[in-house]
């Protein structure tokens, strides 16, 4: 069987509560053998450790999600450097800049848009300096019109911290600026998707060993899940598609992308 991992999960989320040992147990019969659960804030960094401590396959990312950036501290470098140096945490983030849904959006001003805005380029900052630091590599959250902002602030630490556009939604171009500054991106479910032929034609354009897959779960079941609770067994679905589109086999598919999350995240162990 070709085996994949699930290199973006929110295994620590509610809707994993009821059946946790399920989701697990159908992951590992569809090949997928590794998994890691994003923290998108301090607690939720500290119950994906939890998690990554309990189970073999599940390892742990730590950081804070820009779109709760209102509601994190001034600095996150402390609380954050020390969750890191558990031996089964592999790279910094969720973080990134998001501008979906900005306050004016919801009935507030320009000037509130603004210190939105500023938040997330601080905490992004923050994270890359952590990551300098430890010598861990970043997941990037990139939403809405904030490519230009992201690359500007990743690319002093470009030499020493590599990034993964996880989710990416973009066009060919935008993939190939990434790629310039030495990140790399991850595919989800919206491969799978009708409107996403964008997405298809960055798989088909980037080469093998140069992405990752993940499902970004419980979000963005792909076909023919779409619309219910997603999980890391549908990375299987995910590599369906990529391998047609790619005119690989999965085998191929799946020693290519599980060796680009190897370079990526070095601490993860090879078994």
């Amino acid at each position: 069987m070709p085996v994949f991992y699930d290199t973006h999960a929110h295994l620590d989320y509610p809707e994993f509560s009821a059946d946790f040992a399920d989701v697990l147990s159908r992951a590992r019969a569809a090949g997928i053998t590794k998994i890691i659960c994003i923290g998108t804030n301090f607690e939720s960094s500290r119950r994906a450790i939890e998690l990554a401590d309990t189970h073999q396959e599940v390892y742990a990312v730590v950081g804070w999600h820009p779109s709760d950036a209102l509601a994190a501290p001034q600095d996150v470098r402390s609380e954050l450097g020390l969750l890191a140096r558990h031996k089964k945490v592999v790279a910094i983030g969720e973080t990134g800049l998001d501008y979906y849904r900005l306050p004016s959006g919801r009935g507030g001003s320009a000037a509130e848009d603004e210190a939105y805005k500023q938040k997330q380029a601080q905490l992004l900052a923050q994270h890359l300096e952590i990551a300098q630091e430890l010598a861990f590599n970043c997941v990037i959250h990139q939403r809405g019109e904030t490519l230009e902002d992201t690359l500007r602030i990743m690319q002093p630490f470009a030499r020493t911290v590599r990034g993964v556009f996880h989710c990416f939604s973009g066009t060919t171009p935008d993939l190939e600026r990434i790629r310039a500054i030495g990140s790399i991106v991850s595919f989800t479910g919206i491969v799978t998707f009708k409107n996403g032929q964008n997405v298809r034609e960055a798989v088909r354009a980037i080469p093998l060993g140069e992405f990752m897959l993940e499902t970004d779960c419980p979000f963005l079941a792909p076909i023919p899940y779409r619309g219910k609770r997603c999980e890391p067994a549908y990375v299987k679905q995910i590599a369906d598609t990529v391998a047609q589109v790619k005119g690989c086999s999965l085998e191929d598919l799946g020693d290519a992308t599980c060796q680009a999350a190897h370079r990526f995240f070095p601490k993860l162990l090879f078994e």
